[in-house]
């Protein structure tokens, strides 16, 4: 956590020095614009902590994990396309279907989607089946989990 927080002020200092190397932007003005960042960051930090306080713990981690685990499919079958276009992979080849006409994948919402749940317009079979296997073996993986856990607790009560 605290490389990245490292990482990410790092970036600032290179950003504001590049804004300061192309002239016309006074050292005041930059000071106030970082500050007002700062503050603006903060806030909105504040918002979202207190905001997920309001939300139960479990019902977060439920939306998250099954978040996550559509992450895990879509990419998944992005692997899927990248190994096919690399002729590792030459099987079930063929176009499933076709949504373009509903949602087109360079849209607004289908770049939204293909980066969420990773959404194809014409998937293949090789992706559906990339995209389902890991949803299956995530979901059978995390209540296997979830019983020994429970049979843990049950023991050690």
């Amino acid at each position: 956590m605290g490389v990245a927080v490292l990482r990410e002020g790092s970036e600032v200092v290179l950003f504001l020095y590049g804004i300061a190397a192309q002239g016309g932007t006074s050292a005041t003005a930059m000071v106030i614009g970082g500050a007002l960042g700062l503050v603006a960051g903060a806030a909105v930090s504040a918002l979202m902590y207190f905001g997920l306080l309001t939300i139960p713990a479990g019902k977060l981690f439920s939306v998250t994990s099954g978040l996550i685990t559509l992450l895990a499919a879509g990419m998944a079958a992005q692997a899927v396309i990248f190994l096919q276009n690399g002729g590792w992979l030459e099987y079930f080849t063929g176009t499933v279907w076709d949504t373009s006409w509903l949602i087109k994948e360079d849209s607004i919402t289908g770049r939204l989607l293909h980066t969420l749940v990773g959404y194809s317009e014409a998937p293949n079979g090789a992706q559906l089946i990339a995209y389902a296997g890991t949803i299956v073996l995530i979901v059978v993986l995390m209540r296997l989990v979830n019983s020994k856990q429970q049979a843990a607790r049950v023991k050690h009560a």
